[in-house]
């Protein structure tokens, strides 16, 4: 069973300053080392990490056992070296053991995403439906069944559940766990992880922290070859943004930033969810694209793919008209923010061939840096439903950032 503290469990109580020095130094050195393994680009050996890190080889070897015995990283066959000595033996993280688990309520669907130290996908479920003005109890309610059917999958196959991340469309109070507003889907001030009451396989009670859905998504993509520092777009019924710096998140003075679907571009528009009328959604959001090609609000996003093939003028001037509309609310998040990559996710890198480049062309026509600092727009790769992979990912970081508490 994972322990719930941060620290190593003790036999007794400290006996004194030195005592809980000691103490504090071995889960410092112990982070140390797992960061090395997690964040090397090829597999490093025990001497690599003592190089890395500045920890003599002994210390690095200790600690090196505590993870193996935790089940987080796992020993690679022995490969032969160019020095004399004993073979390098590399360490890569460790696969089903401990997860992450990500989940997500989103306007047309529900998700649950378990993701283990290596990246892979070892549980999921997702579950489309209508969630305009729904009830938050019985969407959660939903929700929280296909959590238990993951736990126990996961549990079944012999792995731990570290905690959860849950993504919300809508304004996050991430320190009390709150959704404040979700426009989309009707909700307000909502405690959702009392409502959810998740477990382990064990009964333990599990972690659950909330976060925006387009944020989470946006460190999906740290998972891949992006630039450090990065806007990401996400575009669902609602149009949402997470702004990267330095391969973290920037959250602004309340966790509320990147409500772009909100950003007005016509003041005579059409009226929002929200209350405003002209805001970004009405005109880029994907009901509306599908709408505007002349198809059902409930139908596949792949059919105003369908349609853009056969060269479809009514969903050619959606899509360019959503574009259009977006490319002009992203270049005055870059006059804002001075950001040169920007990253197009959710319904926007599927129709990407289409929307792309009118979106990068109203960037650069009206972003005041573009002519002395191109800016490059650009598909998501971290593929569908990047919430639930940047939230369990979240979760595994934690693992990785305090490993005490694992081994």
């Amino acid at each position: 069973m994972p322990a719930t503290s941060t620290t190593s469990a003790q036999t007794g109580p400290p006996s004194g300053p030195a005592a809980s020095r000691q103490h504090t130094l071995r889960e410092r050195n112990l982070r140390l080392v797992a960061s090395a393994v997690f964040g090397a680009t090829t597999p490093p050996s025990r001497a690599d990490v003592a190089a890395a890190t500045g920890l003599t080889r002994a210390t690095v070897s200790t600690l090196v056992d505590r993870l193996l015995a935790g089940a987080l990283v796992v020993e690679l066959p022995p490969v032969a070296v160019q020095r004399a000595g004993r073979p390098a033996v590399p360490l890569v993280p460790a696969a089903r053991t401990v997860v992450g688990l990500g989940l997500e309520v989103n306007v047309d669907y529900l998700g649950v995403r378990a993701l283990d130290l290596v990246g892979d996908v070892v549980a999921e479920r997702v579950v489309s439906g209508s969630f305009h003005d729904s009830d938050p109890g019985g969407v959660l309610g939903r929700l929280r069944g296909l959590a238990l059917e993951a736990i126990a999958e996961v549990d079944g196959g012999g792995m731990r559940v570290a905690g959860a991340r849950l993504a919300l469309p809508g304004l996050v109070d991430s320190r009390r766990g709150r959704l404040e507003v979700a426009p989309n889907l009707g909700w307000s001030l909502i405690d959702p992880v009392d409502v959810l009451d998740l477990h382990t396989g064990d009964g333990e009670p599990l972690a659950v922290e909330v976060a925006n859905e387009a944020k989470l998504a946006a460190l999906a993509e740290l998972a891949g070859d992006v630039p450090s520092s990065f806007l990401y777009v996400s575009g669902d019924v609602g149009v949402g943004a997470g702004i990267v710096v330095d391969r973290r998140l920037f959250l602004g003075e309340r966790g509320w930033n990147g409500e772009i679907g909100h950003v007005v571009v016509d003041p005579s528009g059409p009226r929002c969810s929200c209350g405003n009328h002209g805001c970004l959604e009405q005109y880029a959001g994907k009901e509306v694209l599908l709408r505007d090609s002349g198809l059902s609000v409930s139908a596949p996003l792949g059919a105003v793919a369908d349609l853009l093939r056969s060269g479809d003028d009514a969903a050619a001037a959606a899509v360019r008209r959503g574009g259009q509309a977006l490319g002009a609310a992203l270049a005055t998040f870059v006059n804002l923010v001075d950001v040169s990559t920007v990253v197009l996710g959710g319904a926007y890198a599927e129709l990407f061939d289409w929307l792309g480049e009118v979106v990068a062309e109203t960037v650069r026509s009206r972003a005041l840096a573009a002519p002395f600092a191109p800016i490059d727009v650009r598909p998501a790769a971290a593929g569908p439903h990047a919430a639930l992979s940047g939230g369990a990912r979240e979760v595994l970081r934690a693992v990785v950032s305090d490993p005490a508490g694992w081994v």
